[in-house]
């Protein structure tokens, strides 16, 4: 029987678009956007931050160094840094909400500082978790073991009894490593039937 119901974000909750996260930095820095995924991947920047090694102000400075981005202040910075992010939701809260009758609901997320705060900010449907399972808070990034036993520890039951799913087929691997019960997100209506078979209650 599943008893907690986990959901990763990006990709599942709120859609991303990288092009426009790169294009958008691209009117700030030194390189053209097609080029900026190319200098990100060739540092491991992006790691440390998203798993809390670095604070932001830290990563916006080593950012701006690698990216020769131009001096425009720390709150334009985030907002630049954010700008991967679309407005509407993938999944409306109402769904979230019949959910939540019945079951404990977590939000599991390879994120960062800067980005978490802007998401909360932004979008109201993030309310409705009961636990946030961040990978900057907790030092380890999906697919690490050590992210979906904190994950099962916040969830209050055993691995079997938490549902997860994730846009990374990797990363639904790696719950399933850890007997979680995974599936790999496609859309709203997959999700809602998945969660039905499994006795999760919708009504």
């Amino acid at each position: 029987m599943i008893r907690t119901v986990i959901f990763d974000l990006g990709g599942v909750i709120v859609p991303l678009d990288f092009t426009q996260g790169y294009t958008t930095i691209s009117k700030f820095c030194s390189y053209p956007a097609a080029e900026i995924p190319r200098r990100l991947a060739s540092t491991d920047l992006i790691v440390r931050f998203e798993s809390g090694q670095i604070e932001p102000e830290k990563f916006a400075e080593e950012l701006s160094e690698l990216l020769g981005l131009k001096k425009i202040g720390y709150d334009t910075f985030c907002t630049v840094w954010s700008s991967i992010f679309l407005p509407h939701t993938l999944i409306p809260g109402e769904l979230l909400d019949r959910v939540r009758r019945h079951h404990r609901l977590l939000l599991l997320s390879n994120t960062n500082a800067i980005h978490f705060d802007m998401l909360r900010r932004t979008y109201p449907i993030l309310d409705r978790f009961d636990e946030f399972v961040l990978s900057y808070e907790v030092g380890a990034m999906k697919p690490s073991p050590r992210i979906y036993q904190e994950a099962v520890a916040r969830a209050g039951c055993r691995p079997e009894e938490c549902f997860f799913t994730d846009d990374v087929l990797a990363y639904v691997e790696g719950a399933r490593k850890e007997g979680i019960d995974a599936v790999q997100f496609e859309s709203q209506e997959q999700i809602e039937r998945e969660l039905r078979n499994r006795g999760v209650s919708l009504d």
